[in-house]
């Protein structure tokens, strides 16, 4: 069934009902695309492709470009769940987006607004994964690895670019392993392509030797790696003035239409500085992970799928519990599947990205960061400032960092303490508090050399 349901009215206001929508001027803005698509669904008969250009071409003389792809994802998001109800037989976005191997709708829409359309659909062809001569080779040793257990979605990336580049490659099918990796080490995609062709030669190595025991190990090869480390820029290290002044400019954060952001982003930046949180953990917390009695938080299944319960200074606890009482002012979900951090609209919590968005933000309000940009500090540099200032503490404290470090890696959720050593950034500071350990701990063993030496 192609054509349009006889209650198509109807199923266009129930649909809009069920959107969980922020503003109330926003429904207006679907009714007006759903129904000028319905109009000229009406007209041609069908919701196939040609309808869909013809929309876009009239609205087009309506409406700015940007407007037409914005109203045409609510048309395609619309047209899913027909499709899905079973009320029109397919989605012509989708199939044009599965036919050509396309990432997005979006780019679909901008091809049938472009004013060849099957030329611009054409460039949008992607090819298909794991379809070259070692295609096969590649899909069986990822999944194989993901079946026991380990993530593998770095090594799933490379095999994925490796495998795009031999579709390119016809004339090398057939050669040996070794003259492949040859021709794609001189592509020089990235910055780091000698050391992620080292580790591809090592990720088809060992899906070789699964099936062929026989075969040599391939020794591996760390200078490509070693290259590429000595390239990454030195974490930055906040100072504690720098930390307060994030701190203020978080409990003041302008936020007109979401009041909660700034306690939000206050207590995001607590975690992440107090407990070396990284931002995917902050993301993930729920209410059922916070314990205000023990004053503990509980991070599951982070990086290395591993969980642990962290106990929390007293300043963070003091914020946790100022965030607690704002959720129960704003009368927001108190399901302990519920995120702790919130938004004001429709109580949705926040994702990472919009974590990330508006912390940077916070960064760059305080002059730490450029108003553009990548350079300058970075959020995941508070973990590092986390691990430089405990271990600075320990110092002043009398204590032995070396004995702490299990401890500490422990709580940072790393696998071992090879993975914490990365964080130990030296500064002038430690640096400063190392000597005068090294000077109290040697000067009794000089004194007691002299006296032998009389």
């Amino acid at each position: 069934m192609t054509s349009w349901p006889e209650d198509g009215d109807e199923i266009i206001e129930n649909y809009i009902a069920r959107l969980p929508l922020n503003y109330a001027i926003t429904p207006i803005y679907y009714r007006q695309a759903l129904n000028s698509f319905r109009q000229a669904v009406l007209r041609f008969g069908a919701t196939d492709r040609q309808t869909l250009e013809y929309w876009l071409r009239e609205r087009g003389e309506v409406w700015a470009p940007s407007t037409v792809q914005n109203r045409a994802r609510i048309v395609a998001r619309f047209l899913d769940a027909l499709a899905d109800d079973g009320r029109i037989e397919s989605n012509p976005i989708s199939d044009l987006r599965r036919d050509y191997n396309a990432h997005s709708d979006t780019g679909v829409i901008r091809a049938l607004m472009a004013p060849d359309p099957n030329q611009a659909l054409e460039a949008l062809r992607q090819l298909r994964p794991f379809e070259s001569s070692l295609g096969e080779l590649m899909r069986n040793h990822v999944e194989r690895m993901q079946r026991s257990g380990y993530r593998y979605e770095a090594a799933d990336v490379i095999c994925r670019r490796f495998d795009r580049f031999l579709q390119q490659r016809p004339d090398l099918d057939g050669q040996p392993l070794e003259i492949m990796l040859e021709h794609y080490r001189r592509t020089k995609t990235t910055a780091n392509h000698p050391a992620e062709c080292e580790k591809l030669a090592r990720i088809l190595n060992k899906a070789l030797c699964h099936d062929d025991p026989s075969r040599p190990k391939r020794q591996s090869d760390n200078r490509p790696a070693k290259q590429v480390a000595r390239g990454w820029r030195r974490p930055y290290i906040y100072s504690s003035e720098e930390i307060q002044k994030l701190l203020a400019i978080a409990r003041v954060y302008p936020s007109p239409r979401a009041p909660s952001r700034p306690i939000n982003l206050y207590t995001m930046l607590v975690l992440a500085y107090c407990a070396g949180l990284r931002i995917g953990e902050i993301a993930r917390l729920t209410l059922g992970d916070v314990d205000m009695r023990a004053g503990t938080i509980a991070i599951r299944e982070t990086k290395f799928f591993k969980s642990r319960i962290l106990p929390l200074s007293d300043s963070a606890i003091d914020a946790l519990r100022t965030l607690l009482e704002a959720r129960q002012r704003a009368k927001v979900s108190r399901s302990p599947d519920a995120g702790l951090f919130w938004h004001d609209q429709k109580n949705r919590y926040y994702c990472r990205a919009s974590i990330s968005t508006h912390l940077v933000a916070i960064l760059r309000m305080a002059g730490l960061k450029p108003a553009k940009g990548k350079t300058g500090p970075r959020i995941h540099d508070l973990r590092h400032t986390f691990v430089v200032h405990r271990i600075l503490e320990w110092y002043r404290q009398g204590v032995n960092p070396q004995e702490k470090l299990p401890y500490l890696a422990t709580y940072l959720g790393h696998r071992d303490i090879n993975s914490t050593l990365v964080y130990i950034t030296v500064t002038q500071d430690l640096l400063h508090e190392a000597s005068e350990r090294f000077r109290a701990f040697a000067a009794p063993g000089n004194a007691e050399s002299a006296e032998v030496a009389s």
